[in-house]
């Protein structure tokens, strides 16, 4: 093994690393326990009581939708500024913050209030993904494009570990509500969110303490650091269109992170759907985490064997086969090997997305760049969940609202082999 291919004992020796990847590890409770576990089915259940199963899951989808639509709009805006004024680290504070309290917030929504408790979710989600924009272009700062793809995956395997971990404790909570001195299964829900806010934020701090990001040679005031973003933005997309792999990258990562996004939104609602019980649900999903953590490990190492492009194709060549496959599931035992499944691509697909895109940017501009490729990431997020949300609605039956997915991982895998490699 080279110097420049360490392996992963010599890799988490390194401090800024490590506490990257801990935000990772506290953030993604949020993303396991909220917006793909508990969220979709207490609005099910306790705020959608009254509620049919498709007009639910519109409401759930559109909430989504427009969330990803509003930080969509915001997040070249956001990663322009954060460059200008060198306050990449401040910003993922403001936005972790506000999305953890957010988070904490749901505790206190009561029974029926569906509209109140999409609001609620809504800024969560937006605090949750404009703090990723800076987390994800962080990448450059701690470690060498050499290492790009073993520390990205690195990452979100510290997320699925964290996430998981605490979601066992949750599960056990749902389950064993009296254990926790709770009265109720309700109860024990509402905590859970609380629990993820402090959880995100307690692994906030090592980030904060330990990692260094570069700073721009002049730092500007929040006026000028804003006016110059604001005209920066023209500059950035001109910027992007003579970038030919950037460009390219860009229009696939749209369409196939919708299908990935949308697929992991909608997994647990479709399975409350088809006829799995809601503890077998948070048994699979629990499953997912911990299968997605060796899974992005070893999607890691592959893409440095084999280019990471290469690896993406080979995670979205899984997820077309098992949404395909969704279409005509009828068993719990289906369920779960399709879960499974989704934890072995899901990584993968999303770690080298981002250390294949952070390969071909300008070093000196991560926040902006990493800004247009979540704002990519939300349009698409747009897209899917209404897709599948219109489906829904006009069918009444989940497994149609599945196949509104399939055609966006099919042609962003398309425009992925065609695109150019970096120089």
């Amino acid at each position: 093994m080279t110097a420049a291919t360490p392996g992963w004992r010599t890799l988490v020796l390194k401090k800024p690393v490590v506490s990257w990847a801990l935000y990772d590890f506290g953030n993604s409770a949020f993303a396991t326990s909220v917006l793909v576990g508990f969220f979709p089915l207490f609005f099910n259940d306790y705020w959608s009581v009254d509620a049919s199963g498709a007009e639910t899951t519109a409401r759930l989808m559109t909430t989504n939708g427009i969330a990803s639509l509003l930080l969509a709009l915001s997040a070249p805006l956001l990663g322009a500024i954060a460059d200008r004024g060198g306050w990449r680290k401040r910003l993922l504070t403001v936005f972790a913050v506000l999305g953890a309290a957010a988070t904490a917030w749901l505790f206190f929504v009561p029974q029926g209030a569906w509209m109140q408790a999409a609001i609620v979710f809504a800024v969560a989600s937006i605090g949750f993904a404009a703090a990723n924009i800076f987390y994800d272009s962080m990448l450059v700062d701690v470690t060498s494009e050499q290492r790009f793809d073993r520390v990205s995956a690195f990452g979100f395997s510290a997320g699925y570990i964290g996430g998981g971990l605490l979601f066992a404790v949750h599960l056990v909570m749902i389950l064993q509500p009296g254990w926790f001195g709770l009265p109720d299964l309700a109860t024990a829900v509402r905590v859970a969110f609380l629990t993820v806010a402090v959880w995100w934020l307690l692994f906030t701090t090592p980030l904060l303490a330990f990692v260094h990001v570069h700073r721009p040679p002049e730092r500007l005031s929040v006026g000028a650091a804003m006016s110059q973003g604001f005209s920066q933005l023209a500059g950035t997309f001109r910027q992007v269109r003579k970038l030919r792999p950037a460009m390219y990258f860009l229009i696939a990562y749209w369409l196939y992170i919708d299908g990935v996004n949308t697929v992991m939104k909608v997994a647990i609602d479709f399975g409350y759907k088809i006829g799995v019980g809601p503890q077998e649900l948070m048994i699979a999903l629990l499953v997912v985490q911990f299968v997605s953590f060796p899974a992005a490990l070893a999607f890691g190492a592959l893409g440095e064997r084999i280019g990471p492009k290469k690896g993406i194709l080979i995670g979205l060549a899984i997820y077309v086969a098992v949404t395909s496959w969704a279409a005509f599931m009828t068993s719990v035992v289906e369920f779960f090997t399709m879960a499974c499944l989704i934890g072995v691509a899901q990584g993968g697909v999303q770690s080298l997305s981002r250390s294949l895109f952070a390969r071909l940017i300008p070093p000196d501009k991560p926040a902006e760049f990493f800004g247009f490729y979540n704002m990519i990431g939300k349009f698409a997020a747009v897209l899917g969940p209404f897709f599948v949300a219109f489906a829904a609605a006009q069918t009444g039956n989940a497994r149609s609202a599945v196949a509104a997915i399939l055609p966006l991982l099919i042609a962003g895998a398309a425009i992925l082999v065609l695109a150019p490699d970096p120089d």
